[in-house]
């Protein structure tokens, strides 16, 4: 059975296949169009998806798009008569609603092959697929369950019990309360406007004092004796008015959702571009220790009321990955798991395989050990990249050349690194989430103080505060972190040893965390011997890791890696084997 899911008319729309039950193609929209979160329908994701297996739209049996929108109608009404919001607000509700019922026509004319859909649609209640999205794809036979994010169909966060194939989800945050909005809402207040922007207040967070976090307690509260919490609606907009979420170009925005009442309260928002202050870095440190407050005080309750070690983390909220690093330190669980992609994208994978449980009664696939499952482009496609580039690579004065083999390349590449090149890595099939995982990243020597401040400064042309990442050998994790622990996706920050901070200074956060990305031999063979090269040569069993774009979508397609090589101040770049060096400076 093929059953083809969806993430549309919002932000991160992406499409995802699968087959028999096996998670075979994912990606997000924003990788085609080249604009970041792009929203809207995910055609071009769902053409790839259907080509890259092979089949048309009239092989699709079911299309799962993970939204329902008659989820929640009694609340629906109910908060409509208590809070009476503006008209907008309700037209935008019923216009997107309606976007969701014309799905056949806008499949119609995004899928290959000319023949036309004759399958099902179901709709999945939003939160049923972040939870599907999690723990189908976990490790874990039994598992508790907790999602949270902005808002989907009326609710902000649910939780529950994960067994074998069977989830039971028995508690809801209901709109208007969430704690993606507080979140939101700081994260404007702080002068970052742009949608997803709240990971920069994560970033900044460190470099503040929690001043802040006692008037945090009354914008966000805990529920007495449940695992639950409530907004001080005085200090938000979003239930009553039109805050007008639009995409211009399938790029999203969205108005403030806080009230003059926050500004009140931690005195003037920052505006967008204004240099940061010491009470602007205090602000942030205290917002996430609020959030981190209430997500760990629900783990804890959800810990003592099921008594299971292990928690299965999704929805945006599961990006804080910050908070995620704490949840085992802090909560009673002793294994935490989080999915590449446990957002908004990743809701079109666990939409289509709550499709399939249902339709076929089927158990759910095996774990996930990668998140590979976008575009690959072959020698002989690279190959002609570098050919249609040959005038601008002759023009910047550039070497092109091919590595005998996989273990010449990786020595080569391991060499380039050690000696301080900035190199961009594209290999297979891309990721999917918004980590880049080994095979769309930029690499560099964690052990150079001055590697974050160059990537800055000549390739990411991003704000200076924000921290890079490592991608370390799992077995080397317990020498370098204080915790021995899987992190395939990027997802948890870990304090790093003391005694080793010194030795990678370009990885290691203001606080001395960091935010580790292990590798296996089976998840990425070529990324793990390109480490294990650099260690060889180096005694450091790690790279810096950062996504390959600048200021855009991770790249795609390898004109768009060479683009980005270009117009940057990159050193090298690798293309598969093909090697595309600048000429050293003297």
């Amino acid at each position: 059975m093929n059953v083809l899911g969806l993430n549309a008319y919002h932000a991160d729309a992406a499409a995802a296949l699968v087959v028999d039950g096996r998670l075979v193609a994912a990606v997000e929209e924003e990788r085609f169009r080249r604009v970041k979160h792009w929203a809207g329908f995910p055609a071009a994701a769902v053409e790839w998806c259907l080509r890259d297996a092979g089949i048309d739209l009239a092989d699709v049996d079911v299309v799962a798009v993970n939204r329902d929108p008659r989820a929640n109608l009694w609340r629906k009404a109910a908060h409509a008569v208590r809070h009476r919001p503006d008209f907008g607000l309700i037209r935008d509700r019923v216009r997107n609603a309606r976007r969701i019922g014309r799905l056949e026509g806008e499949l119609e004319r995004a899928g290959p092959g000319g023949r036309t859909f004759g399958g099902r649609i179901r709709r999945v209640e939003h939160h049923l697929a972040h939870q599907a999205s999690a723990f189908l794809v976990s490790p874990f036979e039994e598992a508790v369950l907790l999602s949270l994010d902005g808002f989907g169909d009326f609710s902000s966060a649910t939780w529950g019990v994960g067994a074998g194939g069977a989830m039971r989800l028995h508690g809801r945050v209901y709109f208007p309360h969430s704690l993606g909005i507080f979140y939101l809402a700081l994260t404007q207040y702080l002068g970052f406007p742009r949608y997803g922007d709240e990971y920069k207040v994560m970033g900044l967070a460190p470099y503040g004092k929690p001043s802040a976090v006692e008037a945090m307690r009354r914008v966000v509260r805990i529920d007495p004796g449940k695992p639950g919490f409530r907004l001080d609606l005085d200090y938000f907009r979003h239930h009553r008015e039109d805050l007008g979420y639009r995409w211009e170009a399938g790029a999203p925005t969205v108005e403030h959702h806080y009230t003059s009442a926050l500004v009140e309260l931690l005195g003037p928002a920052r505006a967008e571009g204004e240099e940061l202050a010491q009470r602007h870095l205090d602000v942030a440190r205290s917002a996430q220790a609020r959030f981190e407050e209430v997500v760990l005080e629900m783990l804890r309750r959800l810990h003592a009321r099921y008594g299971l070690d292990q928690v299965v983390l999704s929805g945006g909220a599961a990006m804080n990955s910050v908070a995620n690093g704490k949840v085992k330190r802090e909560t009673g669980f002793e294994r935490v798991f989080a999915p590449p992609a446990p957002g908004d994208a990743g809701g079109a994978v666990g939409a289509a395989l709550v499709a399939w449980q249902e339709e076929t009664g089927g158990r759910r696939p095996g774990p996930i050990v990668h998140s590979y499952y976008g575009p690959e482009y072959g020698r002989e496609r690279l190959g002609s990249a570098l050919d249609g580039a040959a005038g601008e690579l002759t023009a910047a004065r550039c070497e092109v050349r091919e590595a005998a083999d996989e273990e010449a390349l990786c020595a080569e590449v391991a060499g380039r690194i050690a000696e301080g090149e900035v190199l961009g890595w594209f290999q297979g099939r891309m990721e999917l989430g918004p980590r880049a995982l080994g095979n769309r990243s930029i690499l560099c020597d964690p052990r150079r103080p001055d590697m974050r401040d160059v990537i800055n400064a000549k390739i990411k042309l991003r704000e200076s505060f924000r921290p890079f990442a490592p991608s370390v050998l799992r077995e080397s994790m317990a020498d370098w972190f204080e915790v021995d622990d899987d992190v395939p996706f990027m997802m948890k920050v870990y304090e790093i040893r003391e005694e080793m901070r010194p030795r990678i200074p370009a990885v290691t956060h203001v606080d001395g965390s960091g935010r580790p990305h292990t590798v296996t031999r089976e998840a990425n063979p070529l990324y793990y011997r390109l480490i294990r090269a650099f260690a060889e040569r180096t005694g450091v069993p790690m790279v810096l890791n950062t996504s390959f774009n600048e200021n855009e979508p991770i790249v795609n397609r390898p004109e768009e890696a060479l683009d980005c090589f270009l117009r940057t101040e990159m050193d090298t770049l690798v293309l598969g084997t093909f090697v595309v060096t600048k000429p050293r400076l003297a």
